[in-house]
Order: structure tokens, then C-alpha cells, then sequence
């Protein structure tokens, strides 16, 4: 890792020519019957704040290239940082040594073949230019609005270019440029928090002014907190909370589980598993998601449906699995889309005014699995969470443990919004909407 005040010196991400260059001569050394070569050069920079003060400012350099080398079915990787030519070689040097003194890999296979690839929008000029100003200028916004307000700030904005590439001795190749910025503020107001974050390849697409002030908002109505009793409630969540349900339930695709019989999923493969009204696709080249166009195999991303009308169509196969079973077409799921049948759908506000009783979450925190073979999780509600009486919020409440199932919990929607951008930190971006469930079960009242 490198780190300077002046980025601007630093020479400039690995090209797409300097990568070819440097793969060539690793794939030239190589005495394997294979060998894989991978890039990851990024470039980036994180402003951090709290207790309105900016507490780190630091532009960060990291270059690394891997290579895997392969006898039979035995493998070996060693990486570098070093991309001069003498280190490629030693880098190809220690992976076959390595390779020599491993065991058969029964599940190995070759380097795939050269690919079609999409060329999703993978980066945006105006973030790969952002440097340390720029991040200032976003967290200084932030900060400001909290002051006004007498709320204290916490939080990140940061901003990063990166080129990646993948090559091997198949004639395989593939390179792109990625740029990402991402946006994360908790506004307090005494023991209340409000909470919003954002994550674009566009650092202009953050709404840093919007998200602060519907933080600082949430905060504040959190001043004045009553406690309600645990049981069943219709609830409204916003797409921060329908995403962290979703992201378990995403991570339960696995074919490999699913032929185990340890999944949830196991046996429903073409059948009903949420509201018919829900489609789940995969959306790479959607430019309010972020999509790549390739895997770190190799293998091209592609546009998929998941779910579609309710019905379970397509599990996450590694490519083992995937020629044991004849797939041939891998399907992606780096860029989710989750979105439900119907016109002119309610906004958030809509969902709001239209229900009689009902308890409004922000986000969720800390899920966990309770029970794998039905997806039963627990976790609690954070950031804000409200009664909604008569169409209002009307006042801030405790927050919640839930213990639930996705797959219970999207077969009682009462209603549901246009998809919007939500962050998790297990699965990052997806697009979801906010969405009115009946009968979610909240098992307890937490302490904070």
C-alpha cells in the first residue's frame, strides 16, 4: 500500500496494454499445462467524519497481480505488488512450487476460454477525477446541515477508480476500468439516530444533500421515543430494510446447497417461493447499479431473471457444479434488480398514508441465520423506527428484534413501491422497493 498527500504523482492504473504486457510475459514463464493471471490496481480515497469533525483524509494506491499455475489437477497461486518484470517472474516461479506441492484439487478446472463480454457502465469520468477536495466538499455538506440542526454527524465519503483484469494461457483475456463512490451518514440526536448512504459509479449521483437531510429528519423524530409491546404488526419498510432481508435470501442460491438438500430452496427450483407480483433479474448493464463485465473466472456477467412472477428460475452455480449439471450459460448475480408487477405504483409517502396501523423501519442491523432450512432470521430494526397511525408517523418507538423468513415474509406484501437504491453491507448495491408486509413478527423490545 502507498499513501501520499500528492495523488496526483502517482503513475497512472494499470492499461489495458500494460496489463496484456505483463500477463504475456507470466504465461511465457510458465511451464504449467495451465496458468491464470489476475489484476486488481485501484486507486482510492475515504474521507472520514464524526462528532462533526473530519477525523481522516487519505488517498490510498494498491496494485496486486496473481498467478496460478497448474500440473494436472494441481494448482498453485502466489501474488505481488511489484509489477516489474523480474518480480512477474518469481511470482510464477513460487506458484509452481507451490502447485508441485499440492494435492489433486478433485473440483479443478481448465481457465475458460476467450469470452464475449458486455460492456456494462462500469466507470464514470467525474468519479475516477474526484480527489481529496471533492470528498471534502460532500462531507463538509453533511456536517454543515447536521450543525444547523444541533446534531452531531458520523460517517464516510469516499471514491475509487480501479482496473481489473483477468488472462490466461486459453487465449482468455479481459480487462476493465471501475470506478466506485459511496456515501454513509448517521446523524444523532441524543440516543436517536437517522441514517442514510448511497453508492454509485457516479460520485455525482450520491444526493449527498438529500440523504443528510432525511437523516437528520429521522433523528429528530427520534427525540421522543415510546415503547410498544413485541407481537405481530404490519410494518412499511423502506428498501435499506426490504434489502437486508433480501441479501440472506440471495446468498441462499447456492446449487451446490440446494443439491445437498441444505438449503432452504431445496426442492423449489420452478416453484412459487415468493408474491407472484416480485421478479428478481440480474441487471449488469443498468446504470443506477453496479455491474461488471466479468467475473474473476473469467466468465462474461449477464442480464437474468432469478425470480420471476414469484417462481424460483435460477440458482448460483460455480463452474464445476455447473458442467456437472450441463449449464452452460452461467447465470451473474452481481447486479440485483428486485421489482414487483403493477401500475402506478404508491411511493413511500403513499405506503405511508394509506395504512391505518403500522410500524415503519428504516434499515436492519445484525441479521442473522436462525434456521437454514426455512431461512428463519433474527435482527434488529436501527436508524429509525416509528408508529404509523391514521396515515402519519406519529411518534418514534424502541427498536425491535424481529425473528422471521424472507420466504414467509414476501408471501404477506400488502403493497409495494417502484425499486429504489439500497446498501447493505453483505451483498452492496441492490434495487428494491419499499414495501408493506402484514403479520412481521417482532420478538422483543431491545434495550438501545
Amino acid at each position: 500500500m502507498m499513501s501520499t498527500t500528492g495523488h496526483k504523482t502517482w503513475p497512472k492504473l494499470t492499461s489495458r496494454d500494460e496489463f496484456r504486457f505483463l500477463a504475456e510475459q507470466a504465461l511465457k514463464r510458465s511451464t504449467g499445462d495451465h496458468t491464470l493471471v489476475a489484476l486488481h490496481d485501484q486507486h482510492s480515497g475515504t474521507t472520514r467524519f464524526a462528532n462533526n469533525q473530519i477525523v481522516q483524509n487519505v488517498d490510498t494506491r494498491r496494485g496486486s497481480l496473481s498467478v496460478t499455475v497448474a500440473f494436472g489437477r494441481r494448482r498453485g497461486t502466489a501474488g505481488t505488488t511489484d509489477f516489474s518484470a523480474g518480480a512477474v517472474q518469481e511470482t510464477v516461479t513460487r506458484a509452481t512450487q507451490i502447485a508441485h506441492l499440492s494435492p489433486d484439487d478433485p473440483e479443478y478446472l481448465p481457465p475458460v476460454e476467450p469470452q464475449p463480454y458486455l460492456t456494462p457502465p462500469t466507470t464514470r469520468a467525474e468519479t475516477a477525477a474526484a480527489g481529496p477536495a471533492r470528498r471534502l466538499e460532500y462531507t463538509n455538506e453533511a456536517i454543515g446541515q447536521c450543525r444547523m440542526e444541533n446534531l452531531g454527524a458520523a460517517g464516510i465519503v469516499s471514491s475509487s477508480i480501479a482496473t481489473v483484469g483477468v488472462a490466461a494461457s486459453t487465449g482468455l483475456f479481459a480487462h476493465e476500468e471501475r470506478t466506485d463512490a459511496q456515501f454513509s451518514l448517521t446523524a444523532q440526536a441524543g440516543e436517536a439516530t437517522g441514517w442514510g448512504a448511497a453508492a454509485h459509479r457516479s460520485i455525482d449521483h450520491l444526493r449527498v444533500q438529500e440523504r443528510t437531510l432525511t437523516a437528520i429528519d429521522k433523528a429528530k423524530r427520534g427525540l421522543e421515543v415510546r415503547e410498544l409491546p413485541p407481537g405481530r404488526y404490519t410494518v412499511i419498510l423502506e428498501p435499506a430494510a426490504v434489502a437486508g432481508l433480501w441479501s440472506s435470501l440471495l446468498w441462499m442460491l447456492d446449487a451446490k446447497s440446494y443439491e445437498k438438500g441444505t438449503s432452504a430452496f431445496s426442492g423449489k427450483l420452478g416453484q412459487l417461493i415468493v408474491d407472484k407480483r416480485l421478479t428478481l433479474r440480474n441487471l449488469p448493464a443498468h446504470e443506477d447499479l453496479l455491474g461488471i463485465g466479468f467475473t474473476a473466472d473469467g466468465l462474461p456477467t449477464v442480464a437474468s431473471d432469478w425470480i420471476a412472477d414469484g417462481v424460483l428460475t435460477q440458482l448460483a452455480y460455480d463452474r464445476f457444479t455447473a458442467k456437472v449439471r450441463g449449464i452452460d450459460k452461467i447465470p451473474t448475480l452481481d447486479a440485483p434488480c428486485l421489482s414487483g408487477r403493477g401500475s402506478s405504483l404508491p411511493t413511500l409517502q403513499e405506503l405511508i398514508k394509506a395504512t391505518e396501523r403500522a410500524i415503519l423501519v428504516t434499515n436492519f442491523w445484525y441479521i442473522r441465520t436462525v434456521n437454514p432450512t426455512d431461512l428463519t432470521l433474527t435482527g434488529m430494526t436501527r436508524d429509525g423506527t416509528f408508529l404509523v397511525e391514521n396515515g402519519a408517523i406519529v411518534s418514534a418507538v424502541k427498536n425491535f428484534r424481529f425473528h422471521e423468513s424472507p420466504l414467509r415474509v414476501f408471501n404477506r406484501i400488502a403493497a409495494f413501491t417502484n425499486p429504489a437504491e439500497a446498501i447493505t453491507s453483505e451483498t452492496g448495491k441492490l434495487l428494491v422497493p419499499a414495501m408493506t408486509l402484514r403479520d412481521f413478527n417482532f420478538s422483543s423490545v431491545t434495550r438501545f
